[in-house]
């Protein structure tokens, strides 16, 4: 089982108002810093992680720890969902994403709740898929935050997920320690001004559980089948599986 002391001593509240506030604080600039620091890799991460779900033509959606929608926003334009409702903890992101989702012409299927990942208020079985980009590492308590988006998913529903991991083969992996210890929190506090959330980034995605072990969390939370892909020499992997 995963503890998230591994990640971070903070009790699950403490935990929740900590990641709360520091999102809040990066809002303004967290979409540029996500393209820039990725070299817009990212974008084409999501894009993969999407095209799992479109056999499955999923008509009501949920995605967890939304941010500022970017996951949601593409995911309405390729699967064209009758409704998507983008969760998350921070206001302050949502209400970028909701700005954005407003430009696009896409309110009226992409809405953002403020939602306790690990507390969610929806009804039993409610989605046909659930999803979850770059955001599942920040859960104070990663087992419980899997059962909740396995319990407001419907029987055959699926889950995507991606999410940054620590690259494990040379040299790749040398080369990412360097740019994750030096490179980003340093290019990240000067453009968000923040002097800790890039750091508190990197602490995260090394101790998160990934790969075999991943799977094996999901298998425990109540998912099946579940299998994964390591992109880009492993700086990122995604997730599939099936209620």
């Amino acid at each position: 089982m995963y503890k998230q002391e591994e990640i971070n001593p903070y009790h699950e509240g403490e935990k929740a108002q900590q990641v709360e506030r520091m999102f809040d604080n990066i809002a303004p600039t967290y979409d540029t810093l996500n393209h820039r620091l990725s070299w817009d890799i990212d974008k084409g991460w999501r894009k993969k992680a999407i095209c799992q779900l479109a056999p499955h033509a999923p008509k009501v959606m949920l995605d967890i720890a939304t941010g500022t929608g970017d996951f949601a926003i593409l995911s309405a334009q390729m699967l064209r969902p009758e409704t998507l409702i983008g969760a998350d903890i921070s206001e302050g992101m949502m209400e970028i994403g909701r700005q954005k989702v407003k430009q696009l012409g896409l309110d009226r299927v992409v809405r953002f709740e403020k939602e306790d990942c690990l507390h969610l208020s929806y009804e039993d079985n409610t989605f046909d898929a659930v999803t979850a980009a770059f955001g599942i590492r920040n859960f104070a308590d990663l087992d419980k935050g899997l059962c909740e988006m396995c319990r407001v998913l419907k029987p055959g529903g699926h889950l995507s997920i991606v999410e940054l991991t620590s690259p494990v083969k040379f040299p790749m992996k040398q080369l990412f320690h360097i740019y994750s210890h030096t490179v980003l929190p340093v290019y990240g506090r000067l453009i968000s001004k923040d002097t800790s959330a890039y750091s508190y980034l990197t602490k995260t995605i090394e101790a998160f559980p990934q790969g075999e072990r991943m799977k094996n969390i999901l298998q425990q939370a109540g998912f099946k089948d579940a299998t994964f892909q390591r992109l880009t020499f492993g700086i990122c992997t995604m997730y599939f599986a099936t209620k």
